[in-house]
């Protein structure tokens, strides 16, 4: 909590940019936390929460790009090499793996909402050579909704912010109830998505029958 609330209060925005950028490629950051305090500043007028979506947003779209470039020119010996310097473990590595492979290009959205993945759907996406269009679609707005998420959670807090922020347990609590709000809104928006387009499909066909 310190260390966020010092970061912004000497670098404002620049520094909420910055620091996000370095927590999706992969360093230590909080970022769920420094969203959260974004959010909390907001409210009491110390940041402006437009500018803050904003930039927050541009530093998440900029951290998941570099990964993505870096996983797609570098590849996945790389990553493994290398990981280790960032804080991404093999077994990390493999868990992305694991997870890309099952739900396609739809863990970017899912993924910012969890810990230790977030910070490596774009390195797997590039890995597997996923188009840029396609990747900027469910990445920038996953980040989107991960950003303003977090953000609005932190300017609507009207409990004392001292405690929870110091707090592990309400720290992950508040965590997993935007990860089951997310996985949710996504699973609606994807079965929406899809049922949209079956029916297009079936449309298509009567009329050319």
């Amino acid at each position: 909590m310190e260390f966020v609330k010092e970061l912004i209060a000497q670098y404002g925005y620049f520094g909420i940019l910055i620091a996000l950028v370095g927590g999706i490629v992969g360093l230590p950051i909080p970022d769920e936390l420094l969203l959260i305090t974004v959010g909390y500043f907001t409210h009491s007028g110390e940041l402006n929460l437009y500018i803050s979506i904003l930039i927050s947003l541009l530093g998440s779209i900029i951290g998941i790009s570099i990964s993505y470039f870096l996983g797609k020119k570098l590849g996945l010996p790389f990553l493994l090499t290398h990981g280790s310097k960032f804080f991404l473990s093999n077994k990390k590595i493999d868990r992305a793996q694991v997870l890309f492979q099952k739900y396609g290009a739809f863990i970017l959205v899912v993924g910012y909402f969890i810990p230790g993945v977030r910070h490596l759907t774009g390195y797997i996406a590039g890995i597997s050579n996923l188009p840029y269009k396609r990747f900027s679609l469910y990445a920038y707005s996953g980040a989107f909704v991960w950003v303003n998420t977090f953000i609005f959670a932190g300017n609507h807090m009207r409990w004392d912010w001292q405690k929870l922020s110091d707090s592990i347990i309400a720290h992950k609590f508040l965590v997993g109830s935007m990860i089951g709000f997310i996985i949710l809104f996504t699973v609606a928006c994807y079965v929406l998505f899809h049922t949209v387009k079956r029916r297009r499909k079936e449309r298509r066909q009567y009329y050319h029958n």
